[in-house]
């Protein structure tokens, strides 16, 4: 039997509507368009509007935007996996809940959490599924509503992030594509610099954690940093050295979009010009799960059948990996 890869055969996605400037920004918090464009790299956020709206609204949009383009209909796929650090609640998990919205009944579901690697750890898990020869179509959706848990008093947090959301169709092909090789790590003494005080098992809610505002983002900026710049970095580069691919071989580096610093770094080392380079920061800031992805979706008529992508993150746990992705379709 030859051998079952998976591969992506499509791209959906969606953003809110309303625009988060730096200028309303500066309203807000101390800080100025200067400050976060320098530091950052972010002009603007999208934020999702609306009573009783969460990370499952933006996901179903983007599933719902991925069956149409490539033509599925939601009884036919086997399973949906959510990447998310912002589920709607604790539990049911939000990737039943986007299914149950857009009609995938036949499937089965649950969400992943692994900070800003999300959608790479889903993406291997979901490879997986379809390389085991009893899956057809799996949808890995990153999906998160980041304004949920922003502290918008705190200066050094509120500039980053934004809310979005967008998904990939898995399918088995015998053809020399699709997610090729992936290198995922994780160190858990990176806890204890990024990550939410209150609200789970350890410390559940109450009048005194959200006094203290516990239910927010707590970043120690440059410790996270640091180890973003070296980790992705390093992933990267040994993801080439490993597939013996040169700066010129590669067609793209798909980047967590976190901090354009960090995407520079990564890219130096990996001899890449920036044209090589999927940067959306300056529009969308970080959504966590949903950057790569939305890299994707936006590069996606860019992108020809055969062309190498290395997808590089690090997240919170600390998380980080990369993936060596070979596209498997043309522009259409």
């Amino acid at each position: 039997m030859s051998k079952i890869n998976a591969v992506i055969t499509g791209v959906g996605a969606y953003v809110p509507d309303y625009v988060l400037t730096n200028e309303e920004l500066s309203t807000m918090v101390e800080t100025t368009d200067e400050w976060i464009m320098t530091r950052i790299g972010i002009k603007e956020r999208r934020i999702l509007k609306g009573e009783g709206k969460g990370s499952s609204d933006l996901g179903s949009k983007a599933v719902e935007d991925l069956l149409k383009k490539t033509n599925t209909s939601p009884e036919e796929v086997d399973l949906l996996i959510c990447a998310t650090v912002t589920p709607d609640m604790q539990f049911p998990a939000t990737a039943n809940i986007i299914s149950d919205k857009v009609g995938i009944n036949n499937a089965f579901s649950f969400d992943l959490n692994a900070g800003c690697s999300g959608f790479l750890f889903a993406l291997v898990t979901a490879s997986k599924y379809i390389q085991t020869g009893l899956y057809k179509k799996v949808v890995v959706v990153g999906a998160e509503k980041m304004s949920s848990i922003v502290d918008y008093t705190d200066r050094t947090t509120c500039p980053i992030f934004g809310d979005g959301s967008a998904a990939v169709m898995l399918e088995p092909t015998s053809e020399d594509l699709g997610v090729i090789d992936e290198m995922l790590h994780t160190q858990g003494f990176g806890r204890k610099h990024l990550y939410q005080k209150a609200g789970g098992s350890c410390k559940p809610a109450s009048h005194e954690t959200v006094d203290a505002r516990e239910h927010f983002i707590y970043q120690e900026g440059k410790h996270v940093f640091k180890h973003a710049v070296s980790n992705m970095a390093d992933v990267s580069v040994e993801m080439m050295e490993k597939h013996n691919i040169t700066s010129n071989e590669l067609a793209w580096l798909v980047p967590h979009q976190a901090n354009n610093r960090i995407i520079e770094a990564t890219a130096k080392r990996m001899g890449l010009a920036k044209e090589k380079v999927m940067i959306n920061i300056q529009k969308y800031g970080n959504t966590t799960s949903a950057t790569i992805p939305l890299c994707l979706w936006e590069w996606e008529d860019q992108l020809k059948k055969g062309d190498k992508l290395i997808l590089s993150g690090f997240g919170a746990g600390f998380t980080w990996g990369s993936i060596l992705v070979k596209w498997g379709y043309d522009p259409k």
